[in-house]
């Protein structure tokens, strides 16, 4: 299907693996230009399409993120998306052991980094006749999550962050969305899972068993149905929606 997006602007953070690597290859495959960043050195090297730019960057460097994304935008000659993606699980323990510096690094790069990002991209999003951004939270930015407060607290942000957003920029034709994701097929939620059995002094089958059960569908999401989410927000078809917290997360009802 023709979303419109032939020779739209993105950029993406973390967008060289995961979910972030599947959304910059969903906005190729509509004809966009795209540029991404990830702190894995390997994973940008290994990117092999010339319709990418490609860069590493901690978005935890505010300089350097506000740099990459400045940058890129310059290169393309404007900017149509943004998408906020990068983040990072954070500890797996209870509130009273958890390190504060910990807690710290995971509210940066999940919550704190999107507040740098939309600063740096949005003289270049006034330009553009198609601006979005779309923040990736969680279902944890609905939830409560035991033994994952730090990750919880920063996704929730993302929400509210999401949708003051919405009601500030939506006067300049500038809409936000957030993508809450439940459980995501991948190497990600296996260390998840892994963690949280390990802490449990359970196994990894009886502890993803469990998770799954609190979805209505009984199953992951795919990065691709969350890549595709994205790509409709983003195109002409999602012009009147904005502000909204989109769950792709097949009927998470709580979280373990």
């Amino acid at each position: 299907m023709d979303m419109g997006l032939t020779g739209a602007r993105v950029i993406i953070t973390a967008g060289a693996a995961g979910i972030g690597r599947e959304i910059a290859r969903a906005f190729r495959a509509e004809g966009a230009e795209v540029a991404v960043c990830d702190i894995d050195a390997e994973a940008v090297a290994a990117i092999d399409d010339p319709g990418i730019r490609a860069q590493v960057c901690d978005v935890g460097d505010r300089a350097a993120l506000r740099d990459f994304i400045t940058g890129s935008a310059q290169a393309m000659g404007g900017l149509d998306c943004l998408v906020n993606n990068a983040g990072i699980a954070g500890p797996t323990a209870k509130v009273e052991d958890i390190d504060p510096g910990d807690w710290d690094r995971c509210v940066d790069i999940c919550l704190n980094a999107q507040f740098i990002g939309v600063q740096a991209g949005l003289p270049f999003l006034r330009e553009s006749a198609n601006a979005s951004i779309i923040n990736l939270s969680s279902a944890a930015g609905r939830l409560g999550f035991a033994m994952r407060t730090p990750y919880a607290a920063a996704k929730w942000g993302v929400v509210g962050f999401t949708k003051s957003l919405s009601v500030e920029l939506g006067p300049e034709g500038i809409r936000a969305n957030a993508i809450l994701p439940g459980l995501v097929a991948g190497d990600r939620i296996r260390r998840v899972i892994e963690a949280k059995a390990q802490r449990q002094g359970r196994a990894f089958a009886e502890a993803e068993a469990d998770a799954l059960s609190l979805t209505g569908l009984r199953s992951y999401v795919t990065q691709r149905q969350i890549a595709d989410q994205v790509v409709f927000l983003a195109s002409e078809r999602g012009r009147t929606i904005s502000g909204q917290a989109v769950s792709v997360c097949a009927d998470t009802q709580a979280l373990l």
